[in-house]
Parts: structure tokens; sequence; C-alpha cells
């Protein structure tokens, strides 16, 4: 399965921003599409899951009731709709695919497939 993931960019903080994530290849009757971010010198960590059906996700702390995830299961695509964003979001956001599960797990290693990540930065 490849995962192109796209809408990124430059905002202000307290500005909002949607960054989506397309599936396409091989399609599973079941799996959990994630986000994590990288900001420069850090770890990759987790910030939002859901399972296919849509009806269970998982938040980080450091962005929940900011953050919220969703899907399309029409088009392929999840999406992180980001608001309030803060300086510290500043990363490179991979979205990550973990197949023939409804888990949402929040380690790198539990996702088999990953997207190329789409810059996000936020000035303050």
């Amino acid at each position: 399965v490849q995962l192109q993931a796209s809408g990124g960019g430059l905002v202000q903080a307290g500005d909002s921003l949607r960054v989506s994530c397309a599936a396409s290849g091989r399609t599973f009757s079941s799996y959990v599409m994630a986000w994590f971010r990288q900001a420069p010198g850090k770890e990759r960590e987790f910030v939002a899951g859901i399972n296919w059906s849509g009806d269970k996700t998982y938040y980080a702390d450091s962005v929940k009731g900011r953050f919220t995830i969703s899907r399309d299961s029409a088009e392929n695509t999840v999406y992180l709709q980001m608001n309030s964003l803060k300086p510290e979001d500043t990363a490179v956001y991979y979205c990550a695919a973990r197949p023939y599960s409804s888990d949402i797990l929040t380690t790198r290693r539990a996702y088999a497939y990953w997207g190329q990540g789409t810059q996000v930065t936020v000035s303050s």
C-alpha cells in the first residue's frame, strides 16, 4: 500500500491547518491509520490514530482537544485537522497504516506502512 501525505505549510500560532493522507494500492479489510510527527532533533512521536470503521480514535495528550483525526473510506483518505496550532507543533507529519488490526497503538514499530511526510511550521 502507498500512503501520500499532503497539506502541510507555514502558519501562525493560533491558526488551523488540515493535512491529508491518501492510501492507494492494496487495501485491507481492517486497519488502523495514524499520524506521527518528528521535530528536528527529536524522536518521531504518535499524534493521533483512528480505526478503519472510524468509531474509535486516540490522541496524544499534547494535541487532545486541538486536533481531530477523521477518515473518508470512499476516498481511502485520512485527515488530521489541527486547530489552535502552537510553535511546538512544528514538525514533519507522517501518516502510517497498521493492517489487519483494530488496535490503535502508539509505537512506530506497530505500523508497517508509512507516507513520505509533510512539513508543518508554526511561527510565533
